[in-house]
């Protein structure tokens, strides 16, 4: 136990040989963790005289930050869009089965809904840590129903809807709250559009453009006034043109204000996005790219007819489609597979891929200070990795949640 007792009780636990990212580097260096956080060694040795409880060999494994998905809505036959009495059991198994695919925090998203649904399930489901139980909530993402009918994709266009005025009576009608909302997809060419966004990041809701036909001066001035995300990138919004590039064009405007990333989800799933089209994207804004996994009901199910919302969804292979048409509806792919997709197809280094999973979705919720990084002080949630980027253990708090069986 450490030798100033006045410190902590808590054990210390030492990670040896292994490969940690940390200021956008694999080094090689020993992780120290207590409480559930990162340790400085230097404040440990020379402040506390402390040493290590337990040494952990990592057979010179990469240590990653636990990865974060923004945009999952489903899986493992779950559904977070089908109202039901039970809404946690379902967000509870799918948070215990990403594990293994090293996600470690999520936003558990619903598609276009009427508004019963919004009301029904909002409430059941509160921002929380993870824990051996599961992946940690960091809030759900309204996707919907605020876009356009144009480029609805999977959305039913029956359960669309426009902003009457521009502050939070249609939020509001709609949704029923706004508590335990992280973030919110919305169409900026929409009337009164731009006052919702400046509502909801005023209520700490970070707001995303997709599903969308803006142009690109309304996507600028959406930024301006607080959104920070582009939903899935390239699907449903305007095709890249070199007069208007539409949404896509934020990658490279001169116009964001000053200080401010946009971000921009992409779903690296070999299907969503041709691999050269995201070698454009990371080229254009590497820092900005956030790999989520859109996965829907049927991730970990066999091919078949499963539910996404209020839509029948036929899987066809690794391809997920609306039953009856060729309309993409959103993947069957993990985070981890991801990962490795995207590191392959844009010819990235480990260092990028592994932060486009977790640094960068943490910046744009704006929690990088807790999640998404190694940082002295940060929470100690881990991912293990062999040199394939293979998920082999992970971690929430320090504390080992998932172990592949060897």
């Amino acid at each position: 136990m450490p030798s100033n007792k006045s410190v902590s009780d808590a054990p210390i636990i030492q990670f040896t040989n292994c490969r940690i990212l940390r200021e956008h580097k694999l080094q090689r260096e020993d992780l120290w963790v207590r409480d559930g956080k990162i340790l400085d060694p230097e404040k440990l040795f020379f402040d506390e005289q402390g040493y290590a409880d337990r040494r952990l060999d990592c057979a010179g494994a990469i240590v990653a930050p636990g990865f974060i998905d923004v945009q999952i809505n489903g899986g493992y036959g779950v559904d977070f869009s089908q109202p039901c009495e039970d809404v946690s059991t379902g967000v509870s198994l799918v948070a215990k089965k990403i594990l293994e695919h090293g996600v470690t925090s999520f936003c558990p998203t619903l598609v276009t809904s009427p508004p019963a649904v919004y009301h029904q399930v909002l409430p059941q489901i509160n921002v929380h840590n993870g824990g051996p139980e599961g992946a940690g909530v960091l809030g759900f993402h309204l996707e919907g129903p605020f876009i356009s009918s144009e480029k609805r994709g999977a959305h039913p266009e029956r359960f669309l809807r426009t902003f009457r005025s521009g502050g939070t009576d249609d939020l509001m009608e709609t949704y029923g709250s706004l508590d335990n909302v992280a973030m919110v997809t919305l169409a900026p060419e929409l009337p009164h559009s731009q006052s919702v966004v400046s509502t909801l990041r005023q209520k700490g809701v970070t707001v995303s453009l997709g599903h969308s036909v803006a142009n690109l001066s309304q996507a600028e001035d959406a930024v301006r006034h607080g959104a920070s995300f582009i939903t899935h990138l390239f699907n449903a919004m305007l095709p890249f043109h070199h007069r208007d590039p539409g949404i896509v064009g934020l990658l490279t405007s001169d116009q964001i204000p000053a200080g401010r990333t946009v971000f921009y989800g992409m779903i690296a799933d070999g299907i969503h996005t041709n691999p050269a089209a995201l070698r454009i994207a990371h080229r254009a804004h590497p820092s900005g790219l956030v790999l989520v996994t859109d996965a829907i009901t049927a991730m970990g199910l066999p091919p078949g007819r499963h539910t996404l919302g209020q839509q029948v969804v036929q899987i066809q292979g690794l391809h997920a489609y609306v039953a009856g048409t060729k309309t993409l509806s959103g993947s069957i792919a993990t985070m981890d597979m991801c990962v490795r997709h995207f590191k392959q197809a844009a010819g990235c280094s480990v260092e990028d891929a592994l932060e486009a999973a977790a640094l960068h979705p943490a910046r744009l919720l704006g929690i990088s200070h807790r999640k998404g990084s190694l940082h002295y002080g940060a929470d100690a949630d881990l991912v293990l990795l062999d040199d394939g980027l293979r998920v082999r253990t992970t971690y929430i708090s320090g504390e080992e949640v998932w172990r592949a069986e060897l």
